[in-house]
């Protein structure tokens, strides 16, 4: 009934959010709410030429507010970044390696520890990078109705698509609605993707901007074809370059009647009321109070028609079928306090009720393995912001007080302006928390894959330093101890994958640098990560070297109608123990039986710019056919071949 009733309020309420607007503009993020360092390109024009009715509408009136209030705007322009951007995940992802259909999963170069949750994360995470958490959700306030539309070509028989609308219906109320949608069949067999993200939000502020509330409903649905990979037997196949296997359908896969489904549904409203509000810029004291209300339910499922030796023996041998469950509600009281003096602070008592599980209990050898964690945690948590002109002291923390699972974080940041152009920040940061669930619990129709375990947490120490210029270079170095690290592994006896836990501490250092050199109407784009691990069990590994590097053109053409940009980008990560892939668990594992890496792609660009239309056509790997078929993604996954691609964003403002 709590969650029937919980349902309908968020619904009924979800229609009364409005993010505060904050006077200054932090790090640009773009319609999906991910980062995006790209500036706008002549904002104090008008909106745009002859399609825009309202003339007196400016591109810095159309705001994208993120879920920590940071404020932006609408961004039309073409840049590198953009050409980084313009992928299935819509981000950055450097520290990514995907696999050879659009929609699929991605084994990960670089990984980072600035998690500040306090409860176990839902499995399953091979399918989670599409997956748009809280995080992922902005806010909009816009003077006139706002559209923006994607598309994407595929590799086969599909087409990718994100189109957004946003419009307030006055300066108290905006809503925008959006749909991310793929279907892509993919070259190799049993490897079709699906998958669609709703995204519904609403934002409201009462005149005197006493009261604030954001909303939003996202449903998502990501639906994999599974094949195992190439069998063994005929990976020399594929790296032999016959071209009689250039038909990649051809190659044996594992099975081709399996497939997996992450679904979900959230439900977030987060509102707050000022008790005391600022007068003017003198006022010295600011009180609100505000409540956080979340609604999550989602699931996993894998189903496959007959019994495969690839998982090993199940306790039946047709239509086998894994599904596990999480209901996840939360509610949160905070109160912000903000000084002229002492800087901001907020103090928060959060409650979480989790529900994780199967639908029946389960024996293996005489040993229940229950079907059911489920409980209710009580934490508290707090943050404190102070800024002394070019000095920003930050800082937070969180601990679970009571229920079944122990957890906490601290973390504190600090950065200096030293000049306009040179930035220094460090930050340092602890977090304990337990394992994902289905370390904890697992149940399956395969024998070897059920378990019920006491894993210790997993502790986290961080120190990351950051020097920003655009003149010198873009510097980070992030150094991490992981202490009891949890990981799947291929057990020794049944050759299925299992959970681990290490006692040793792993020691996890990364440095990357960014620098662009210009050079007329030329540029040389270079992301450089060195990575170094001490883990003597090697069940954390990475490669030690990632690039890319990009050299372009940019003009304008056609008395400066269009604006164009071509280059070429070069991707190349060192050899390592890759991880491998399971599809039944939909998560990664460690293997070191073979390393992979340690060749080139090259991919070749040309994008366009046409009034608030951008045009993007690329030759990914163009160097496949030359530079040896020995390209993968994970063991027995080889990369995509060489494919050229099309698509569009087009920005429309009424």
């Amino acid at each position: 009934m709590k969650k029937i009733f919980l349902a309908f309020f968020l619904i009924g309420f979800v229609n009364l959010g409005f993010s505060q607007i904050l006077p200054t503009i932090s790090e640009d993020q773009n319609l999906n709410g991910n980062n995006s360092d790209d500036s706008y390109q002549g904002s104090t024009k008008s909106t745009s030429n002859k399609n825009v009715k309202n003339k007196d509408a400016k591109i810095e009136q159309y705001l994208i507010i993120s879920q920590q209030r940071d404020t932006t705007y609408v961004d039309t322009s073409l840049t590198i970044k953009k050409e980084y951007k313009f992928n299935y995940l819509r981000k950055d992802n450097f520290n990514l390696m995907p696999f050879s259909n659009v929609g699929q999963t991605y084994n990960t170069l670089i990984h980072t520890f600035d998690n500040t949750e306090l409860m176990p994360a839902f499995g399953a995470r091979a399918r989670h990078f599409n997956y748009m958490e809280v995080d992922d959700i902005s806010y909009y306030h816009v003077p006139t109705p706002f559209t923006e539309l994607l598309y994407r070509s595929v590799l086969s028989q599909g087409q990718s698509v994100d189109a957004f609308f946003t419009a307030n219906t006055s300066k108290q109320f905006n809503f925008s609605i959006a749909y991310k949608g793929l279907r892509s069949l993919g070259k190799y067999q049993n490897a079709l993707t699906s998958t669609g993200n709703f995204r519904f939000t609403s934002s409201y502020k009462t005149k005197n901007n006493r009261y604030v509330a954001n909303g939003h409903i996202v449903m998502q649905d990501l639906y994999n074809d599974e094949n195992g990979g190439v069998q063994n037997s005929n990976i020399p196949y594929f790296e032999s370059g016959d071209p009689e296997f250039k038909d990649r359908s051809l190659l044996a896969v594992y099975f081709t009647d399996a497939d997996n489904m992450l679904k979900g549904k959230r439900f977030y409203l987060d509102h707050s009321y000022k008790i005391i509000r600022e007068k003017d810029s003198l006022t010295n004291n600011k009180l609100s109070i505000g409540n956080v209300l979340s609604f999550e339910d989602k699931y996993y499922e894998f189903n496959q028609t007959a019994e495969n030796d690839y998982f090993g023996e199940a306790f039946q041998q047709t239509n086998l079928r894994d599904k596990v469950t999480l209901e996840d509600f939360k509610a949160q009281v905070y109160a912000n306090y903000s000084n002229n003096i002492l800087g901001d602070l907020q103090f928060s008592t959060t409650y979480n009720n989790y529900n994780y599980g199967y639908d029946n209990v389960t024996y293996i050898d005489n040993e229940l393995i229950t079907n059911r964690l489920l409980g209710s945690i009580i934490s508290i948590g707090g943050a404190y912001s102070k800024s002394i002109k070019e000095f920003s002291l930050d800082g937070s923390f969180g601990l679970n007080v009571a229920g079944d699972f122990q957890g906490n974080f601290i973390m504190g940041s600090a950065s200096y302006q030293l000049t306009d152009d040179l930035g220094l920040s460090a930050k340092i940061s602890h977090n304990s928390k337990a394992p994902n669930y289905n370390f904890l619990l697992n149940q399956s129709v395969y024998k070897n894959y059920n378990w019920q375990n006491n894993f210790n947490n997993i502790k986290t120490q961080s120190l990351e330093f950051v020097l920003t210029s655009n003149k010198i270079a873009n510097v980070s170095v992030d150094f991490t101890t992981i202490n009891d690290y949890v990981y799947f592994e291929k057990g020794i006896d049944s050759g299925s994958v299992m959970p681990y836990q290490t006692n040793n501490a792993i020691s996890y250092l990364t440095i990357k640098l960014e620098r662009e050199f210009k050079y007329r109407k030329f540029a040389l784009a270079n992301t450089i990560s060195y990575q170094n691990v001490q883990d003597d069990n090697q069940v954390f590994n990475v490669p030690e070297f990632v690039t890319r590097n990009t050299l372009y053109y940019s003009d304008h053409l056609f008395k400066k109608a269009l604006f164009l940009q071509t280059g070429i980008t070069f991707n190349y990560f060192s050899k390592y123990y890759m991880d491998g892939y399971d599809p039944l668990l939909a998560e990664f594992y460690v293997q070191t039986d073979q390393e992979y890496g340690g060749y080139p792609r090259f991919d070749f660009f040309v994008n366009a710019k046409i009034q608030q239309a951008r045009i993007y056509i690329k030759a990914e790997h163009f160097n496949a056919g030359w530079s040896g078929y020995d390209y993968f993604s994970a063991p027995n996954h080889p990369y995509r071949d060489f494919i050229i691609r099309f698509g569009l964003v087009w920005d429309f403002f009424l």
